[in-house]
């Protein structure tokens, strides 16, 4: 221990004796610690608000599509129809299922008063808010006596109230659709965007009985989608078995046939969406990374130098007793140092910028203390790396032609 608070006292004699030349090289490795943390940090900033929207979509939703099959080898043309019968007998049948929604949706153009937007006009039950997790900043649902009675009555979401009333109270006032005048009886809470860039506020909904008759005409019972909630987290891959079964079942699908529908789950889009985080935050780390090697190369050189300008100091202290290991530890010492010092300064850096974005962003991001031990612990590594080849040289030096330097 003695020996190394020695080797620390002269290593810092050094650093401070040639201040610009180690300054720089502590810079590289500042550079390089720095870029490595805002990345990191980044990375998961980024991770938990996309995996936070995709939860805010619904909770343990599972999607069911029509999709074209083959029969007797050739590929039908169209897709097989899916209907709300077929999400009424899923909600019935697959007891690992809460709640299922039929879904059809269309493009269009949407008037009241003087004012028009383009948006998504949604065609669903009362069962939508719960399977998506929507809930009312004011009015409420529509009634069961209006999905009966095919009402023409419809909810909003703050992006389409705000384009059509502006600052103005939504509940009570018409929105046309085509020729049907649609009274507005709830305004949705602000969602925001999804992780795949949709406004999730861009929306009109309505019973998807007045749908099919007055915005979409389509077959009795016909819909774009079904979306079902499992009953728990843990039982999405039990509810999708059973839902595949009965879906087989109901549309007369012989054993090895082809499905004419498809399933998805938010877990799946979950898992896709970190399997890219995790890929991009690899390749982001790996570009900042080169910034690290650049600096350990830049404490290399340092400590090449370092030894040819000392090489009579090496021999005077090689003369009056110390051994090749002294002189070894020495000079780890001080490359070890050096890139201590830039890692500790670009740890700094990295949290103040860090805590920048993250107000400028508004993002919660943090800085894992993993990450702080990595930066810390690589910044060693490069000391021990990079400075032990001018270190061993400086520790194989002959003593005589050590002395005989000027």
């Amino acid at each position: 221990m003695r020996a190394l608070l020695a080797a620390f006292r002269i290593a810092l004699r050094a650093i401070v004796r040639a201040k610009l030349r180690a300054s720089l090289t502590i810079l590289g490795i500042l550079i390089g610690v720095a870029a490595v943390v805002v990345v990191v940090a980044l990375g998961l900033g980024v991770r938990q608000r996309v995996l936070g929207e995709v939860s805010a979509m619904g909770t343990n939703i599972i999607y069911i599509w029509p999709q074209s099959s083959q029969a007797s080898g050739a590929r039908k043309s169209e897709e097989a129809a899916m209907t709300e019968d077929d999400g009424r007998a899923i909600l019935e049948e697959a007891l690992s299922v809460s709640d299922v929604t039929p879904f059809s949706s269309v493009s269009m153009q949407v008037v009241a008063s003087e004012r028009n937007v383009a948006t998504s006009v949604m065609g669903t039950t009362r069962s939508y808010w719960k399977v998506r997790s929507f809930s009312f900043a004011r009015g409420e649902s529509w009634s069961e006596s209006d999905e009966q009675l095919k009402a023409k009555v419809c909810v909003i979401g703050e992006t389409v109230r705000e384009a059509l009333f502006g600052s103005n109270d939504a509940l009570g006032q018409y929105i046309r659709i085509g020729k049907h005048p649609f009274r507005v009886v709830g305004v949705l809470v602000r969602k925001g965007q999804s992780s795949f860039g949709e406004d999730q506020d861009d929306r009109l909904l309505m019973p998807i009985g007045s749908f099919r008759a007055r915005v979409m005409p389509t077959t009795p019972g016909r819909v774009d989608q079904l979306m079902a909630s499992a009953t728990s987290e843990r039982t999405v891959d039990r509810a999708v078995r059973q839902i595949e079964e009965i879906m087989r079942q109901r549309h007369h699908i012989e054993e090895g046939g082809e499905d004419d529908f498809r399933i998805g789950t938010q877990a799946e889009i979950r898992k896709s969406q970190e399997q890219i985080f995790d890929t991009l935050t690899v390749l982001l780390s790996s570009i900042a990374g080169v910034s690290l090697l650049v600096g350990g190369i830049g404490v290399m050189n340092v400590m090449l130098v370092s030894v040819t300008e000392r090489t009579r100091e090496i021999g005077i202290r090689m003369a009056i007793g110390a051994e090749e290991l002294d002189i070894l530890v020495q000079f780890l010492v001080e490359a070890v140092t050096l890139s201590l010092i830039g890692g500790l300064i670009g740890l700094g850096v990295g949290t103040g910028v860090v805590a920048v974005l993250a107000s400028a962003l508004g993002w919660s991001m943090s800085l894992p203390m993993s990450a702080i031990a990595a930066a810390l612990g690589t910044s060693t590594a490069i000391g021990v790396v990079f400075g032990f080849l001018p270190a061993r040289r400086a520790a194989r030096l002959d003593p005589i032609t050590a002395l005989r330097r000027e």
